[in-house]
Parts: C-alpha cells; sequence; structure tokens
C-alpha cells in the first residue's frame, strides 16, 4: 500500500530542510521530491472573535438527519 504525506515548510537556511515527526518507521525506503510553493501564502487565521450570535446554542444540530434515531 502507497501512502502520501504531505507537509509545508519554511526553510530556515538556504539550501537546508528539515522534516521532523514523519509518519514513517526507521529504516523504511521514501522517496522526497521538494517543490516551491507558488501563488500567495496566507498564514493560518486565528478564529478568535468571530462568532456574532449563536442561533439556539442548546439545542441539539440535526437531530433529524440520525437514522438510528428514528
Amino acid at each position: 500500500m502507497t501512502s502520501a504525506h504531505r507537509i509545508e515548510v519554511v526553510l530556515s537556511e538556504d539550501g537546508k530542510l528539515s522534516l521532523d515527526r514523519l509518519p514513517f518507521r526507521a529504516g523504511q525506503v521514501v522517496e522526497v521530491i521538494v517543490l516551491p510553493i507558488t501563488g500567495p501564502i496566507t498564514p493560518p487565521q486565528s478564529l478568535r472573535g468571530t462568532v456574532i450570535r449563536y442561533d439556539r446554542p442548546t439545542e441539539p444540530v440535526a437531530e433529524t438527519d440520525w437514522d438510528v434515531l428514528g
């Protein structure tokens, strides 16, 4: 079975790349392909302060969509 793992890394030094916490075992042969990301890179944005209001926050959500409840 082939499994791919994608990761975005910012190089901290010219020509040097370091990868940690990869989901592969020691001794496993892997192929590494390095491509630059083209286009604008937007950093992850915090959702803090984005909730404007809650509509019925204590009511069940999508209760009628579950077959096991019917």
